[in-house]
């Protein structure tokens, strides 16, 4: 019985890590959905209110372990190696086909704030790039006099520029001078978003859509 109670010490010492000084070992096994990983105490212990560090350090939660030692989680294994290396490092790094969304369950699952807000941040600069469409064209034609060209091209602001004008002859007669009337047509590019079409009303637009209707 002794020599069985010695040898039965031995695989117990070899099966987990050293402890340190204080009683604790420096590292930690967790047995994730099957899956065995090993970090250190200190790296679990990065995110002061997540699960993890909460298990290794013993505060209200109660994990079974397997016959090495290692907690014992009921999790996909699949999604914890990035949140692993999240608190070793402080950086989110994917494989190309990992999911976000599968990362992101398992940061709220393990109470992983400055991850979370990450996670979510990228998705919604994807969903924005995703939903963005190239731009619509809009064109004007706005009817003026010889005389209102110049005023017309102080106006040719907010995106707007000439494509094209176009001399209608002489509408009106003015004393011994006759004014000549133009058709200038104008375009602007409106670029849309996940709130619609982002164009500006500023006086100046107003300015050449009330021209505009002069037609």
């Amino acid at each position: 019985m002794q020599t069985l109670g010695r040898a039965m010490r031995m695989e117990a010492r070899e099966a987990a890590p050293p402890a340190g000084a204080g009683g604790w070992s420096k590292w930690v096994r967790l047995n994730v959905g099957g899956t065995v990983f090993l970090t250190t105490r200190q790296t679990l212990c990065r995110e002061q209110k997540s699960f993890l560090s909460r298990l290794c350090q013993g505060e209200e939660l109660q994990s079974d372990r397997d016959e090495t030692g290692a907690y014992l989680i009921d999790r996909d294994p699949t999604y914890f190696g990035p949140i692993l290396n999240f608190l070793r490092h402080g950086k989110l790094v994917l494989d190309k086909d990992m999911a976000e969304e599968g990362v992101l369950e398992e940061a709220e699952f393990y109470n992983i704030g400055p991850l979370i807000r990450i996670i979510k941040d990228r998705m919604e600069e994807k969903d924005y790039t995703v939903t963005q469409v190239p731009p619509k064209h809009v064109y004007r034609v706005l009817q003026c006099q010889e005389e209102e060209l110049t005023q017309m091209v102080s106006t040719m602001s907010d995106g707007w520029r000439f494509e094209q004008l176009v001399s209608i002859g002489s509408s009106y007669n003015y004393g011994s001078e006759d004014q000549a009337e133009f058709l200038c047509v104008v375009s602007k590019e409106l670029y849309s978003s996940p709130h619609g079409l982002s164009s500006e009303s500023s006086r100046k637009t107003k300015l050449l859509q009330a021209r505009g209707t002069r037609m």
